[in-house]
């Protein structure tokens, strides 16, 4: 039976992080002078991200999101182990971060919305990833945005399969979820009641395996129990 939905995961997915190291190197040196070993630099990052992902669901609003980069950025002071604060580094990280789409994302949407199968990104992060999906060119290409600042839980929790079925006017049962992490992806669109496809870039295609975007279309109109 042809997919009759697409969720798809944004990040790892259809949007690249570009390295944030370099980026926060290079931007520490001219910003504030401080010209910081790599490894420190990576290590920060490390943390903030961290601190970010176990947080982002609760940037709801345009207000909480500003806090929640404060909060970030005071993370990133920490591990960085100078004599800076939040507020200081908090331009760095903002020239830090940067999402990029991956090129075979595109054409792959594309040919999906193209066979009249309509897309949801279900994603975990705050209310910016509408702004990030338009300025990667990518919101054209997508139907409904779900992401787990706006629905209070986040992947593997069910809440966010559930939203963006509900706005897409579709059942689980016909629905795809294509995502690159074994538990917030397949695990949680499995316990939402949608068929999981993993994506594993440079992998090995296998059964319910993607190595690329390229092979989503043909797996979409694949026969399935």
């Amino acid at each position: 039976m042809t997919a009759r939905a697409l969720c798809i995961d944004a990040l790892g997915t259809i949007l690249r992080l570009e390295p944030p190291a370099p980026r926060l190197h290079r931007s520490l040196a001219a910003r504030l002078g401080l010209d910081l070993p790599i490894d420190r630099c990576e290590a920060a990052m490390r943390a903030e991200m961290r601190h970010y992902r176990d947080h982002c669901v609760r940037a709801g609003s345009t207000a909480s999101l500003a806090a929640l980069r404060l909060e970030c950025a005071d993370v990133l002071a920490d591990a960085l182990g100078e004599d800076v604060v939040g507020a200081d580094v908090l331009p760095c990280l903002t020239d830090a971060i940067a999402f990029t789409a991956y090129s075979d994302a595109a054409p792959a949407l594309a040919a999906v919305r193209a066979a009249g199968i309509p897309v949801a990104v279900v994603s975990n992060w705050d209310i910016s990833l509408v702004g990030v999906l338009t300025r990667t060119g990518l919101a054209p290409l997508i139907d409904v945005v779900v992401h787990s600042a706006g629905v209070g839980a986040s992947k593997p929790d069910p809440a966010p399969f559930r939203e963006a079925l509900a706005r897409l006017g579709v059942a689980a049962t016909g629905t795809v979820h294509l995502g690159d992490d074994p538990d917030t992806d397949v695990r949680g669109a499995r316990g939402a009641g949608l068929r999981a496809l993993l994506l594993e870039r440079g992998g090995r295609r296998r059964a319910g395996v993607l190595t690329g975007l390229h092979e989503l279309p043909g797996e979409l109109e694949r026969d399935t129990p």
